[in-house]
């Protein structure tokens, strides 16, 4: 069960990674996308921290909520419907349980219902699966998240801005899965996962 402390210190560090990893992301996305994945979500976590210091939230269904709540009307590009759907989902799932791998059940759900992704698609989505998996058998490491992200390399796009490339999209890395590494890198960090 996930406690309010490490919700708010996991969110705290993510928004930290992604600030720090703005240019890397925006890169990755410039290689594949229309190069503002990093630009994006750098303003989104600016926007969170702001969210965070102005309101308080009592407990991990408004945190979740908030989260998702502000990426949505603050991230532009396709990653803050995203991300902003898998938290509002995950805020949804929360109110019956905060068990993590519920949690981010429930968000894998609400990204792959607003993006229409599968596995295997060169998408967030080929980061979320797995790591999914992982926690429900309680066996995620940092090695895995990071092995699923390089996954993606060898994939050929067929969703999103990066579908366009073709073959052309093979080769490099996908943004949404680096980002959601950070997430999931934080999450573990935070100590959510051990909870």
């Amino acid at each position: 069960m996930v406690s309010l402390e490490s919700m708010k210190k996991w969110m705290s560090l993510f928004t930290a990674q992604l600030l720090e990893n703005k240019d890397y992301l925006s890169e990755l996305d410039t290689a594949i996308g229309d190069g503002d994945h990093g630009n994006n979500l750098a303003r989104g976590a600016a926007a969170l921290n702001e969210a965070f210091a102005s309101k308080e939230p009592e407990d991990v269904t408004a945190l979740l909520k908030l989260t998702g709540m502000t990426l949505v009307s603050k991230v532009g590009g396709a990653s803050g419907p995203l991300y902003g759907s898998a938290f509002i989902s995950m805020a949804k799932a929360s109110q019956d349980s905060t068990d993590l791998a519920a949690l981010l059940e429930a968000g894998l759900d609400g990204i792959q219902k607003r993006g229409k992704a599968e596995a295997g698609e060169k998408t967030m989505v080929d980061e979320w699966v797995p790591v999914v998996e992982a926690v429900k058998a309680k066996n995620l490491t940092t090695d895995l998240i990071e092995d699923s992200v390089q996954k993606t390399k060898d994939m050929k796009a067929t969703k999103g801005r990066a579908s366009y490339l073709g073959e052309r999209s093979v080769g490099h890395i996908d943004p949404g899965a680096m980002s959601s590494s950070y997430l999931f890198k934080t999450m573990m960090e935070a100590g959510v996962y051990n909870e």
